[in-house]
């Protein structure tokens, strides 16, 4: 069992989406939202994130965590902010002795629709195919958490794409 937990992480929002490896096959396990409040200060948004977070884990025992590579956004203090959701997933998942995976958005949307610079949509649209998902994620950060772990799996098992 290879079982990989993708994050996308937000100091409001926290997607995460689990896949597992078997054999050649990528098998959707679960995803969801963590959703830390609004009108919260970031201290107490950032103990929701860690303690939903563990709790993901520990349900789960996921043996690998993926995470996108962080990027610079336009406004500098939403850089910051994304970096200290992004710091809580990756202390939860080194707490836990969870190896931990990076990889570029070019990255992801490549495994995930075969082209790098695909719209958001277009993932959306792959990830809901090649999970076979009977749902559709709850938000965009669902999404993306799936993408990334789709991404590792894929990356690790050498699997190319099909969508059946």
């Amino acid at each position: 069992m290879s079982l990989t937990i993708g994050i996308d992480p937000g100091s409001r929002i926290t997607g995460y989406g689990l896949v597992d490896l078997r054999g050649r096959d990528i098998v959707f396990i679960g995803s969801g939202i963590i959703r830390a409040g609004d009108s919260k200060p970031i201290e107490q948004r950032l103990l929701a994130i860690k303690r939903a977070l563990d709790a993901v884990i520990q349900r789960y025992h996921p043996t690998a965590l993926a995470v996108e590579e962080i990027f610079m956004a336009k406004n500098p203090k939403s850089t910051l902010t994304l970096g200290q959701a992004r710091g809580i997933a990756l202390l939860a998942a080194a707490e836990a002795g969870i190896p931990i995976f990076e990889y570029s958005s070019r990255e992801v949307k490549s495994s995930v629709t075969g082209a790098g610079g695909a719209h958001k949509s277009q993932v959306a649209a792959m990830v809901g195919r090649l999970m076979r998902l009977d749902h559709e994620p709850e938000t965009e950060d669902e999404t993306d958490a799936l993408a990334v772990a789709f991404c590792h799996a894929a990356r690790s098992g050498d699997i190319r794409r099909s969508a059946t």
